[in-house]
């Protein structure tokens, strides 16, 4: 320095600076180090910047004033500095030789000025509207020249003249223009021309936030302001960043996934391929076989193999993760590093701070620069932190979008094996529980390399305090590690256990809800209530052991730091007579240990939250590893031939490891024509169809299929959508081909009885439509789609008999809309045989028969055989009905005519037969117009299933809005719910857990006052004599602390988890005595989210909030005990600092919760689409609608996230807010010392100031929790709400019990009763009387809506009477408990619901009967044969919704449960829909024989079935039009006389 400045001008002069009291800094060192600081600075941040701006280039931004206003004081600035240069050379001329610094400052800050000015050019240029670079300088630019600026003043004032009247001038010249610059660069530019936010209707202000907004978060401030005046709104929410967007992110990540995946393809697996080909067959006579068939999945198959080869290589999700989103996370870390430096500045600061207070004589400004220095350092540690948190949880949240984007398009994809093997509920929760763990690991991710380096910087300057005595401290810390390294394994694998149990609840609760009616019906709830609580027992023990583990660890928590200070400082005094303990050493010391004591126990946390993460990836990875259907299995290329589908030798499995469900398939469909697939239940006629859709693995042979396709499945597939979006399925509303297709279907009348006709919102799976309905809907999606080939898999079942010839006539036959087309349809009405081009026969997963009607029966096989089994002659007389019967045989395989003739020994096999074909007869006639108005009578149903919707006379929700939308509570939580939670805990624990809280924080405080007299000891040199007390005392007051620590979480933890369990049991108690009317208005995914997120919340989440609420709570107010009681005029600031805390506290928690109840309301819709999407995806697939619902998908996420990221924001909003209040503390704390330091021994300001940096945690921390408390306690309300829901009539009245063999005779009596759906609503029956002796058969026919199936929901008490009674053998049913009414009645309902679990459980689900009684009832339910062929009998496991039955299969269950039970009155009503002739004709014989002396009652849709019952009871419009008997009605030329002559059974 002395060769730039010359001899002159010195670089540092200590009097003149530090040993004053009017301190200044020597010119050269203004001129060297002041100068050149900032220009350092832009230089070497601008090649990165530049660098940076070219690659993410906005667009330009037009020339505005204020920029022109920037540019020319830039250039003024490089005019100034070259002013200087060219004077110090004019002084040259003159003979005054000026030190070289004077050439070399001008010319550097001159270039530098011209960078910027450039740069200000170059960023406009590039569409950035607010720059942090050069604010950053100006500020620097600005700090550097206020010290010249005093300096040249006191200069001036010292002098009588200025010595230097240019360089004078020139400078204040300069500082102006700095400012002015200063001052325009806090100011935006507009946005980029042709930028998004210019279109966006609400954009998020942080793309148009300037520097200092975006470092403090201000731009949030808005919205915070907001939602305090009144609860925010969807509406409200700004729109997501284009880059946070699903758009953008997920490609991002599904391109890494597909390279990682192309390169592990790359190195093969030898020999695995044969294997994959040729599974070994197993005995697998029906998919029901194949389905049950050994599940160890394909993976299994694969880990064998590669044991023997090379280990494949597995595609790293991670990989792909840390490609697509590492490189935005590493400029969080980069801020992290920043701060973590950062932090080491405040312990040297308070260790300057407590040797000033000891010195006397120092100027005071010192003590003023260290306080603000201490401010301003926090201060700067604040925004730094914070930035990092949110380039952090951006981060988690784009992984979250990307992981559910991925986890979603997969979904749609993959195998029906792979299917198997996770269930929706299991990737579900891999969207949403494993999702989120990656979101949370990425806030804490950081920690993983950060928290070492904090501990090495914490002990080296221990070191250097201290000297080896931390050794001894740093052991103990070492020694804890494991302790809670242990911890942290062992709730992690109780976390996995938990999951599990988890898992198992959810799963089992959705059955139940799903099948909900059919538990009611049967009076099963108890056994299944028991189930869940048997599961919710293990969950509880579960969380009770890890509640134990955490009490551990929250005390090796608090106390570790403690029981480090101890151990040091007791090494350090003993260890050598010298060694003094001031209060120097100790308080800075106890700061660095309060640093220390962040990454200690973060590091445990992060390690057990990235095993978590790690075993999500897994579970992820191996998800997304899944196999996926094979796009071109089937050719779909649009090629003129005369075939539209062919298939050669074909060969098809289900999964590669079961046995193949098709064999050798050869079919050629000629173009335009119509083909029948038929054979008996379980003979592969729908896996035929899957086969063509490509659903199916293709093991051998060629598959083609020419053109667009349409598909209606045998189960429709209907969305939660109006019943218009249904149809068009994302085709373009064609009004004139829309009515076509409506009539066509037979849904026009439906329409004029839906609410709200075709805008008629449609519930989850289609509940509030009859089955029929449902299926018409499906008919009417693939006739809409105007699609090449049809593939219709068994559609006419769900139909009544005279729409489903209305529907063939109109839309599936030769004549109908689709007439032209390539249809194949699956079916099992013979009528429409004898019309259909050809048909193909399929027995046993091959095809055996194919050919024309006519052709198949001269060739003699199967179909002819059956044919001739019949002699037509003998049973029918009328003559117009013979010649309608050849076309009207039905297929039976051989052995079921031999069965018949077993079964039905009381009565002649002619008779039987006879019934049979009268039945089917009556499928036949009746000419279309007849038909077309049975379907407007009966097909109205929505009432057959669910009440229809109240239809209020002023419609004020919108029309036909089913499914009430989810409210979400606004405003504050009320106190009320606290209550309630305090209840649930027991209010005298509550109490005691506060208590102990606070005894904890007075241990605490009492060791640190201790510690502080034992400090002061150092200056009256009385250390020796009191070491053993000041030691023993202050072990006590730490051990103290420890104990109350553990036992007070070891309370709450207790109180938590019986609050948890009694919320839990009230819930499911009260859902499974809710009446089923609320079951029809609530979506059950609304329900379950009850169930699983707000019980976890609850179960979890909850315990742990309270448990940081009371810590940070009481850490606080110790602080502020402590600042005060040693610097007492404190006081002062503590009023208004609360007061902005408070304010802050409240704008910010109204906000939050606000958003995070949106954020919970829009994240339902993500999984409700998304299992709703996997239910229905070959539909999907086949109709190539694969794009579009992942764009509604995306949409759902993107609308989520849309909430969350306020939500994120809001946080960081209020951590730089609350933090500055904390550093404000610290500033006062500091200030007082300094100003009260003759009062004052060191030891107390020691004290004070180092509580006071410990404070800005808990502040932060305590809003937070307060917010998270308030947002968690939402769910104990919203659990509270449903489990306070209006309950049905009690299950059982002790003092009105019947007896056990009530009803003994079965009779039945309705007296004047009247019944409505729900309050408000329109009878649905009127004024019924009618009385039904023992043992009759009573059909119940009528027109849709007429309340047939009201009349048996009345029965059972699913509907309450409005007026009047029934009366079961004298029992006036509305008295006694609904579980003895209920379980002496028997149902056979007409959807067959299953539960996952076993046969034997499905039927008997309380174990009542023996096993000899449940084969008697599978025997006469002809089922015996099929159980016993498999290999767990009774125990085969039915999985979900008994999806590996068949559905006749199923339907025959149904009849088994009821043979079962055996009650004196059975309620059918029938369940012809999805089961062949044949499977109902079994039914109904088996009810003839078993149920002979029990009086029936039938809903009939085939008339047929109910022409030999002992009454028939006509209802119209609710009321009794006719009862007698089925010759006297017909004779009476009624009603009944119109539907009998209608289905052709008379004249």
């Amino acid at each position: 320095m002395e060769r730039l400045c010359g001899p002159e001008l010195p670089f540092w002069v200590a009097n003149q600076t530090i040993h004053t009291d009017r301190p200044d800094l020597p010119v050269c060192f203004q001129l060297s180090v002041l100068s050149w600081l900032p220009c350092i600075y832009l230089w070497a941040v601008s090649p990165v910047y530049l660098f940076f701006l070219h690659r993410n280039n906005k667009g330009y931004i037009m020339m505005s004033i204020m920029n022109r206003f920037k540019t020319v004081f830039g250039l003024a600035l490089w005019i100034v500095s070259w002013v200087d240069l060219f004077y110090t050379f004019h002084e040259l001329q003159q003979g005054h030789t000026q030190a070289p610094i004077y050439f070399v400052t001008p010319l550097v800050v001159g270039m530098t000025m011209l960078l910027a000015t450039f740069l200000i050019q170059f960023e406009r240029l590039h569409g950035v509207q607010s720059s942090g670079v050069l604010f950053i300088f100006w500020f620097l630019s600005l700090l550097c020249a206020i010290v010249p600026f005093r300096s040249k003043i006191l200069q001036a004032s010292s002098q009588s003249e200025v010595a230097d009247k240019l360089r004078f001038a020139t400078f204040y010249f300069y500082f102006s223009l700095v400012v002015f610059e200063l001052i325009l660069c806090c100011f935006n530019e507009k946005p980029p021309l042709f930028s998004s936010t210019v279109t966006d209707p609400n954009p998020c202000p942080e793309s148009t936030a300037g520097f200092l907004s975006t470092m403090t978060f201000w731009w949030f401030t808005s919205m915070a302001v907001k939602g305090y005046k009144m609860p925010l709104e969807a509406k409200d929410l700004w729109s997501l960043n284009k880059r946070d967007s699903s758009l953008l992110v997920v490609p991002q990540l599904l391109r890494e996934w597909e390279k990682e995946q192309a390169k592990a393809t790359r190195e093969p697996i030898p020999s695995s391929q044969a294997v994959y080909s040729k599974p070994p067959p197993e005995g697998a006579n029906n998919h029901v076989g194949g389905f049950a068939a050994d599940e160890s999945g394909p993976e299994e198959v694969e880990v064998l193999l590669s044991k023997q080869n090379a280990a494949p290589r597995q595609p790293s999700f991670l990989w792909a993760l840390v490609k697509a989103f590492g490189p935005y996370f590493l400029i969080g870390s980069a801020y992290k590093l920043l701060q973590d430096l950062i932090t080491f500045v405040n312990p040297q600061l308070l260790r300057l701070l407590i040797s000033f207070t000891e010195q006397k004589g120092v100027p005071e400004w010192w003590g003023y620069a260290l306080a603000f220095l201490m401010f301003f350092t926090a201060f700067l540690q604040t925004l730094i932190l914070h930035q990092h948190f949110q380039y952090c949880f951006v981060t988690g949240m784009r992984l979250r979008t990307a992981i559910i984007g991925a986890i979603y398009r997969k979904s749609l994809i993959i195998t029906n094996a792979a299917k198997r093997s996770s269930t929706v509920g299991e990737i579900v929760n891999l969207m949403s529980v494993d999702a989120q763990r990656f979101m949370d690991l990425t806030t804490f991710l950081n920690m993983l390399w950060s928290a070492p380096l904090q501990i090495i910087l914490a002990l080296y300057f221990l070191w250097q305090n201290l000297g080896p005595s931390v050794l001894a401290g740093v052991a103990v810390m070492v020694l804890l590690i494991p302790l809670n390294a242990a911890i942290a394994m062992k709730t992690r694998a109780y976390q996995v256990e938990q999951m599990q149990y988890k898992d198992a609840r959810i799963k089992l609760m959705s059955e139940i809800l799903n099948g909900i009616k059919v538990l009611k019906l049967y009076a099963w709830e108890n056994s299944f209530k028991e189930k869940v609580l048997a599961i919710r027992q293990k969950e509880l023990d579960v969380l009770r052991k890890t509640a134990y583990l955490g009490a551990l660890s929250t005390m090796a928590w608090t106390s570790a730091p403690f029981l480090v200070a101890l151990t040091t400082f007791a090494v350090y005094v003993t260890v050598d007579e010298n060694n003094v303990l001031d209060a120097e050493r100790a308080f800075v010391s106890l700061s660095l240990f309060n640093i220390l004591r962040f990454p200690l126990n973060m590091l445990p946390q992060v390690i057990s939250s990235i095993v978590q993460a790690s075993v999500s990836l897994k579970r992820i990875q191996h998800f997304l590893s899944h196999d996926e259907l094979n796009p071109d299995s089937v050719e779909r290329k649009n090629i003129s031939s005369d075939y539209s589908v062919t298939v050669v030798n074909g060969k098809f499995t289900w999964g590669k490891e079961d046995s193949p469900a098709l064999h050798n398939i050869n079919l050629m469909v000629s173009q335009g024509s119509l083909v029948a697939v038929v054979g008996h239940v379980g003979s592969g006629k729908s896996s035929l169809i899957a086969a063509l859709l490509g659903e199916m693995e293709k093991l051998e042979g060629d598959v083609a299929v020419r053109g667009s396709v349409a598909y209606v499945p045998q189960q429709a597939w209907i969305q939660n959508a109006t019943l218009r979006d249904n149809i068009l399925f994302g085709k373009p509303f064609n009004e004139q081909r829309y009515r076509c297709v409506l009539e066509a279907c037979a849904l026009t009348p439906d329409l004029e009885v839906l609410p709200g006709g075709d805008t008629t919102e449609i519930g989850e799976k289609g509940i509030n439509l009859s089955g029929g309905q449902r299926q018409r809907v499906s008919l009417a999606r693939a006739l809409y789609s105007e699609a090449d080939v049809y593939l219709l898999d068994d559609p006419l079942s769900a139909v009544d008999a005279n729409v489903a010839k209305h529907i063939f006539d109109n839309l599936i036959g030769p004549q109908g809309a689709l007439g032209g087309k390539t249809r194949i349809l699956v079916t099992h009405g013979i009528s429409f045989l004898p019309q259909v081009d050809n048909i193909v026969v399929v027995v046993e997963g091959r095809v055996t028969e194919m050919g024309s009607y006519q052709e198949l029966l001269k060739q003699n096989g199967a179909f002819a055989e059956f044919l001739r089994n019949y002699s037509i002659e003998d049973i029918i007389e009328e003559d117009e009905a013979t010649e309608d019967l050849i076309e009207d045989e039905e297929l039976f395989p051989e052995d079921a005519l031999s069965n018949h003739a077993d079964m039905v020994d009381n009565e002649p096999v002619v008779n039987e037969t006879k019934r049979q074909f009268i039945r089917q007869i009556s499928v036949i006639s009746g000419d279309s117009e007849a038909a077309r108005l049975r379907s407007v009578r009966r097909h109205v149903c929505t009432q057959r299933k669910h009440p229809e919707p109240p239809l209020e006379k002023k419609q004020p929700a919108g029309p036909g809005k089913l499914i009430q939308t989810e409210t979400s509570e606004t405003g504050r939580v009320k106190m009320k719910v606290f209550l309630e939670y305090a209840k649930a805990v027991g209010l005298l624990l509550s109490v005691i857990i506060c208590f102990l809280y606070g005894c904890q924080s007075a241990a605490a405080i009492g060791a640190n006052i201790w510690l502080s007299q034992w400090t002061n000891d150092a200056l009256q040199n009385q250390t020796q004599e009191r070491l053993n007390i000041r030691v023993g005392v202050y072990a006590a007051l730490g051990i103290a602390q420890g104990v109350l620590v553990m036992i007070s979480s070891f309370t709450l933890a207790m109180g938590n988890i019986g609050a948890a369990r009694k919320l839990h049991a009230n819930l499911l108690d009260n859902k499974f005595r809710t009446p089923q009317s609320f079951f029809d208005t609530t979506p059950i995914g609304r329900v379950i989210n009850r169930f699983s997120k707000d019980i976890y919340v609850i179960d979890e989440a909850l315990p742990s909030t309270v448990l940081m609420f009371l810590g940070t709570f009481f850490t606080s107010l110790s602080t502020m005990i402590v600042i005060v009681s040693s610097t007492p005029v404190f006081a002062v600031v503590i009023a208004p600092l609360a007061f902005i805390y408070i304010f802050v506290q409240r704008f910010y928690v109204a906000t939050s919760r606000q958003l995070k109840r949106l954020e919970s309301v829009s994240r339902s819709p993500i999984y409700s689409h998304f299992s709703e999407t996997v239910t229905g995806s070959s539909s999907i697939r086949a109709y190539n609608r694969h794009s579009a619902f992942v764009l509604m998908s995306d949409m759902r996420v993107d609308d989520n996230q849309k909430s969350y990221y306020p939500g994120i924001v809001s946080n960081r909003w209020l951590g730089v807010r609350i933090e500055f209040i904390g550093n404000c503390i610290v500033l006062f704390a500091a200030l007082f010392a300094v100003i009260g330091k003759d009062r004052l021994n060191p030891g107390l300001v020691g004290l004070s100031v180092s509580y006071a940096l410990l404070v800005t945690m808990s502040l932060n921390w305590m809003v937070r929790m307060t917010s998270d408390l308030e947002s968690n306690i939402v769910a104990v309300e919203r659990v509270k709400e449903y489990s306070e829901t209006k309950t049905e009539a009690p299950w059982e009245v002790e003092d009105k019990k019947p007896d056990s063999d009530w009803p003994s005779q079965g009779n039945v009596e309705f007296q004047d009763y009247s019944v409505r759906y729900r309050e408000g609503l329109d009878l649905v029956l009127r004024n019924l009387t009618l009385s039904v002796k023992g043992g009759e058969k009573i059909g119940i026919v009528g027109r849709t809506g007429a309340g047939k199936s009201s009349m048996t929901l009345c029965l059972f008490r699913l509907l309450e009477a409005a007026s009047g009674d029934i009366t079961i053998d004298g029992v006036k049913i509305s008295e006694i408990g609904l579980h003895d009414l209920r379980s002496k009645l028997t149902i056979i309902p007409q959807e067959p619901v299953l539960f996952s679990g076993s046969l034997r459980m499905n039927l008997d689900p309380f174990g009542r009967y023996s096993d000899e009684e449940v084969w008697k009832a599978l025997e006469h339910s002809h089922l015996r044969k099929f159980v016993s062929n498999q290999p767990a009998s009774l125990e085969l496991e039915c999985s979900e919704g008994g999806e590996n039955l068949s559905v006749g299969q199923r339907q025959l269950l149904c009849l088994a449960r009821a043979l079962l039970r055996k009650t004196r009155i059975l309620i059918l009503d029938e369940a012809t829909a999805a089961i062949d002739l044949e499977t109902d004709d079994l039914i109904q014989s088996t009810i003839r024989t078993q149920f002979e002396d029990c009086t029936v009652f039938t809903i009939a849709h085939r008339l047929n079935t109910i022409m030999d019952y002992t009454r028939v009871l006509v209802l119209d419009k609710g009321q009794i039009a006719e009862f007698d008997t089925p010759s006297n009605l017909i004779s009476q030329r009624g009603i009944f006389y119109g539907m009998v002559k209608d289905a052709g059974l008379a004249q």
